[in-house]
């Protein structure tokens, strides 16, 4: 089916706008860049979900196209890999539905979640390769950033220490280890920060296809289950196979933390402190990140395989084609 000529230029432009915010995002203050990271697909999102896969595929194509012409082939493969691919497939996921009327049914937002920790697994690992390919290569890179930011970083700090060789060593095989993890929770983040901001947007401007879901009464396939347990054992293994495997580890821990946080919605309605607890969980969120989160991802995997909530509570257990 054809697109229509105003669909195709919309497309157009937000895959301009994402290769602009792409190409934007490599420079200027570290805030600034940190922010434009994470917004670089949401005009790719805004399309898919706005104006139908079709567009959303002609927009990341338009967008790689740019960045091949701008900067390098190597570049554009990063982009079509960790911005352009999942913003198309998860859109449209997003609008896969089956049936009609009151009869129909949209794909569940937890499969969904979890499509988006697998790509958050996937971009750890080509990040890692793309840093070095083996531990000895990553470790040295590593280094030279921790080293980097000593010399010009932590000067500026009051009672700033002074690093021997063995602390910079010791920071330096933490932050291997930590990299994955936060590079499959960065990454899934991102995924899912801009399908849900696009989300918003269309609803309130009326191009949203499908009814807003109860984002508290989501549910992860049991396939998650497995991920999550078989990626964490894996992270004990040597070599490049345990970091990769810290990076899906991190993914899906921050998919079942993101079950957690439905649970607390969930189990707290009716009560007259819901407010309170909330407000106390999402600040403690704020506060201590890490554990947290540790703490939510535990919560969320226990109802993921004990069912705390109902089945009312729970998207249909479907999949729709």
């Amino acid at each position: 089916m054809t697109m229509p000529y105003n669909t195709v230029l919309l497309a157009l432009a937000a895959g301009l706008i994402s290769a602009v915010v792409f190409a934007s995002a490599t420079t200027g203050p570290v805030l600034a860049r940190f922010v434009l990271f994470f917004l670089t697909p949401l005009s790719l999102y805004l399309a898919g979900l706005g104006l139908g896969p079709a567009a959303g595929a002609l927009a990341a194509f338009a967008a790689t196209t740019i960045i091949l012409l701008i900067a390098s082939p190597v570049t554009a493969f990063v982009y079509a890999i960790s911005t352009g691919g999942p913003a198309v497939i998860v859109t449209r996921l997003a609008l896969l539905s089956r049936g009609e009327g009151e009869a129909q049914e949209w794909y569940p937002i937890g499969r969904i979640v979890a499509a988006a920790a697998v790509f958050g697994g996937v971009l750890a690992a080509l990040i890692l390769v793309l840093m070095g390919g083996d531990v000895e290569a990553l470790t040295k890179a590593m280094r030279g950033v921790v080293e980097n930011f000593i010399k010009t970083e932590l000067p500026g700090l009051p009672g700033a220490p002074e690093m021997t060789e063995t602390q910079v060593g010791e920071i330096t095989a933490t932050a291997v280890r930590s990299l994955p993890w936060a590079l499959g929770i960065l990454a899934t983040t991102t995924i899912l920060l801009n399908v849900w901001l696009a989300g918003r947007v269309t609803l309130a401007s009326g191009l949203l296809a499908r009814p807003w879901p109860d984002l508290a009464a989501i549910w992860l396939p049991a396939g998650a289950t497995f991920a999550l347990l078989a990626a964490t054992a894996a992270t004990f293994t040597d070599g490049m196979p345990g970091l990769i495997a810290g990076g899906f580890a991190g993914a899906f821990t921050l998919a079942f933390a993101l079950i957690g946080l439905a649970v607390a919605h969930v189990v707290s309605r009716g009560s007259p402190w819901r407010n309170f607890l909330l407000t106390g969980l999402y600040g403690a969120l704020f506060v201590f990140l890490g554990p947290v989160s540790l703490v939510l991802a535990i919560v969320g995997l226990a109802d993921t395989i004990f069912g705390y909530r109902t089945a009312s509570d729970r998207d249909p257990p479907s999949n729709p084609t």
